[in-house]
């Protein structure tokens, strides 16, 4: 991370987190956010419990599976705001028996840009402020990701409205912070069809670069890449 950006980027640009936890887990063979860690903690938990840190709504999108959170953590929490959201239904979804289980996260964050800026005064000046995305497939936690990312929030660029972590490889872009603003551009990108994340994410964003010792934390698809993740986390 650059010296010359200031880490102390105040919280009041955070408006929310919303956590996706509504892929199919097809090659994991079980839901990741029920996941368990090492420590015995439902991934779900995990991401809830390190989110409920930063003092914001937190929004999970499930694509209707309702996860419960666990009651005790709810119990030393009692500010926590939580809302089980559900999937932006776009005008372009066809409704049939052939329509896909899931239509993908972008429509899990149009649905969360959707209810933080219904919750704002109409008058704020929503490019100010930001929604994280957290994904189920990571082990990188929100208060991690805010650390690393609310550095590069500029008000004054609105061309990158944006901001995600990236690797030599990839664009993490369900790891990132995206400007409340750009909710009709995602809303018009969806129903136009479209779902593909990369084509949309790509000309907006500006990427941080992941430390190498998160490298391991993320994108884990099958129960061997959670195990080698939980052993990187509890490595650290």
């Amino acid at each position: 991370m650059s010296n010359n950006l200031d880490s102390s980027d105040s919280l009041s640009k955070l408006a929310g987190v919303v956590i996706l936890a509504g892929g199919a887990s097809q090659r994991m063979g079980s839901p990741k956010a029920l996941l368990t860690l090492p420590t015995g903690e439902r991934l779900l938990d995990y991401h809830v419990r390190q989110a409920a840190q930063l003092n914001v709504p937190i929004m999970i999108a499930d694509n209707g599976r309702e996860f419960a959170v666990d009651v005790k953590l709810l119990a030393s929490n009692p500010e926590l705001s939580i809302t089980q959201i559900d999937d932006y239904q776009s005008i372009s979804i066809v409704d049939n028996d052939k329509a896909e289980a899931t239509q993908g996260p972008l429509v899990a964050i149009e649905s969360a840009l959707q209810n933080l800026n219904n919750a704002r005064d109409a008058n704020l000046e929503h490019k100010q402020l930001w929604l994280m995305v957290i994904s189920c497939d990571s082990l990188i936690n929100a208060n991690e990701l805010w650390q690393q990312l609310s550095p590069y929030i500029d008000n004054n660029n609105i061309d990158k409205s944006i901001v995600c972590l990236t690797d030599q490889d990839h664009l993490y872009p369900l790891l990132g912070l995206y400007r409340l603003s750009i909710e009709p551009a995602l809303r018009a990108y969806i129903d136009s069809g479209e779902r593909k994340v990369m084509s949309f994410i790509k000309p907006i964003a500006q990427t941080v670069p992941v430390l190498e010792n998160q490298q391991l934390l993320t994108n884990f698809n099958t129960p061997t890449d959670f195990k080698r993740a939980c052993s990187a986390l509890y490595d650290l």
